[in-house]
């Protein structure tokens, strides 16, 4: 070992197996064996996730700086049963610009190999074939950047570093008139306008849904203000109309953009182009406040309600005010209701406004919720982050599965695109039914009424495709999941949990304005927490589960701050890491006693590491 090196622990990375095989490599299957030489960053993501999403985005400049001497690898591992089918990951992998190696992983064998228990979970393999370190969350680019630089120059001194062109094969471009679309509007001139979300486009449609109008935006990924022709989004989603112009939440840019649609200009009307992170301003003037990926927009109460997936929230912008501020939700991932600034959301991910309710779609708790005149939240179907299925009937018992879009209908009722099952689903709240109205859809993620048709936004068939409204549903077999992963078994009584978070080489944790860290612990059911439930700035802690619940959800939530660590340097360049957890746990006599949780590090207590 060289001497001037750094001290790591180093365990020797798994296999990788996956009962689907690999993606962009040109049919080649890949093993650790023949990437011997390469610095191997394994990114295990679900492509339902918001933060496994922000992370592709986050590894972006990364993977081009270093693409001779990096591969990146994204291990597909499903939450969602429709996450499991092989053609849905490949459309995920071209719908978000993955342009790495992908192992689909459906039964996660190589997840559990590797002891993941987040997504999105960030692994580092040394050139020698040996884990060095693990971060979960988002937040960690700059980290894994800086041990790479590290990583490079131990292996050319020791000549185990093998440049040049990585496996990565680009896929055939399909030429169709969309690509995944994303959201769809009816304009008052009868055409329709529709999100392109992959060719960061907006597409005008003529009143056949087929014929193209015209192209908003060059189809390059950027944040550029301009004509048609010049401006640029990054994977816009949701639409509204709001006098006369369309609003549109521009995902990735984490912004609000202004089409005039009678010029074809596009304006910023808010977000700075940057993510919101934790201790992030959350209200203010509307382009000076950070946004994370809103996903759909909806006009209610007189202000443009924002479905903020990205931290889990509704915001809203004052057209008035020029300003933004949040509306509902506290950050925290699950599903509470009550006041607003007491709710919890899940990627909240489709809007559909009346003058009474705003409806939204909140696509992870698999749940269709709504915000009262008052503010207050309510759901209508939909337990939790766990449960999920096709199942028609009293709303109680109804389940969607990942739901991206919500329509309100003429009689009072909604439509529901319920994407992972591919089918636009009902709601009436006169009777509190839930019913199918159409399926064999793929991925539909919006819909929108013309006249008595209902006009669906099918993603992944790529078109829009026009429904007659139906007197009666459809039936279907009801099917009901839960998400596949493994409970962890832990001992009832005292629970020791350990959030693991070593500060990136050259970097400290940042006390200059109070406590760099937070700890955020709650329960499904409450009850299962006897002790040891709420926020401090410890990263570790002892809970006390109580032995009669016998199973249930650990909901946990930290974040660190760092920053350089020079003292000539007056302002030194920080960084938030952060990430939530919802871990199953079934309480045995015989199980663990510990809870270890990486969030960036590697956990040397629970792991036998020798060097190699």
């Amino acid at each position: 070992m060289n001497d001037s090196a750094p001290r790591r622990a180093r365990v020797r990375a798994p296999e990788l197996t996956g009962k689907g095989g690999w993606l962009n490599t040109g049919d080649h299957q890949y093993t650790l064996a023949d990437l011997r030489g390469r610095i191997v960053i394994l990114d295990f993501w679900t492509f339902c996730c918001i933060n496994c999403l922000h992370v592709l985005d986050e590894l972006r400049e990364l993977e081009e700086k270093h693409r001779d001497t990096v591969v990146i690898i994204g291990v597909h591992s499903p939450k969602f049963v429709h996450e499991a089918e092989h053609q849905a990951v490949v459309d995920a992998v071209e719908r978000y610009g993955v342009e790495h190696p992908v192992l689909d992983d459906p039964e996660l064998a190589t997840w559990k190999q590797y002891a993941v228990r987040a997504w999105p979970t960030l692994v580092v393999i040394d050139p020698e074939g040996y884990v060095v370190a693990q971060h979960a969350g988002e937040g960690h680019a700059h980290a894994i950047e800086r041990l790479v630089e590290e990583l490079e120059a131990e292996h050319e001194a020791k000549g185990t570093l093998r440049r040049g062109d990585g496996p990565y094969v680009a896929p055939e471009p399909e030429p169709t008139v969309l690509r995944f679309p994303g959201k769809a509007l009816l304009l008052p001139s009868g055409t329709f306008l529709v999100s392109d979300t992959t060719r960061h486009q907006l597409v005008e449609l003529a009143e056949d849904g087929e014929t193209v109008v015209r192209r908003i935006g060059s189809g390059a990924r950027g944040l550029a203000d301009g004509t048609a022709r010049t401006a640029a989004f990054n994977e816009p989603q949701g639409l509204a109309l709001l006098d006369g112009d369309v609003i549109v939440a521009d995902t990735v840019n984490h912004a609000l953009r202004r089409l005039d649609l009678s010029t074809g200009e596009v304006t910023t009307l808010a977000g700075t182009g940057r993510q919101w992170w934790q201790g992030s301003p959350t209200s203010g003037p509307a382009r000076e406040v950070d946004l994370s990926s809103p996903w759909d927009v909806a006009v209610f109460g007189g202000k443009v309600w924002i479905a903020m997936a990205g931290v889990h929230q509704l915001w809203a912008y004052d057209p008035a005010a020029d300003a933004v501020s949040v509306t509902a939700g506290t950050t925290n991932e699950g599903l509470v209701d009550g006041p607003g600034t007491e709710a919890w959301f899940a990627q909240p991910s489709g809007l559909a406004a009346t003058p009474e309710r705003l409806w939204l779609a909140d696509a992870e708790t698999s749940a269709l919720r709504w915000v009262d005149l008052d503010g207050a939240v309510h759901t209508a179907v939909g337990t939790g982050l766990f449960d999920f299925g096709h199942r028609d009937g009293a709303a109680e018992q109804a389940l969607f599965q990942h739901p991206l879009g919500v329509t309100a209908l003429p009689d009072g009722s909604v439509a529901v695109a319920d994407t992972y099952n591919h089918a636009l689903r009902r709601y009436d709240p006169a009777t509190g039914e839930v019913t199918t109205l159409a399926t064999d859809l793929r991925e539909p993620s919006d819909a929108v009424l013309v006249g008595a048709d209902i006009v669906v936004v099918e993603s992944a068939r790529h078109r829009l495709t026009r429904l007659r409204l139906p007197e009666e549903a459809v039936r279907v077999e009801s099917v009901a999941h839960r998400t596949q992963r493994a409970a962890t078994e832990v001992r009832p009584g005292k629970l020791r949990l350990d959030v693991i978070f070593q500060a990136p080489a050259g970097q400290k944790l940042d006390t200059r304005y109070g406590p760099s860290t937070r700890l955020l612990v709650s329960s499904t059911p409450p009850g299962l927490l006897l002790a040891g439930e709420g926020a401090d700035t410890d990263l570790s802690r002892t809970l006390e589960l109580d032995p009669a619940v016998g199973e249930g959800v650990l909901h946990v939530s930290a974040m660190a701050a760092s920053c350089d660590d020079d003292p000539a340097n007056e302002y030194p360049a920080c960084h938030v890491h952060q990430q939530d957890w919802g871990v199953p746990v079934l309480l045995t006599e015989g199980g663990a006693d510990r809870l270890p949780l990486v969030l960036a590090g590697m956990d040397e207590e629970g792991t036998a590491a020798p060097d190699a």
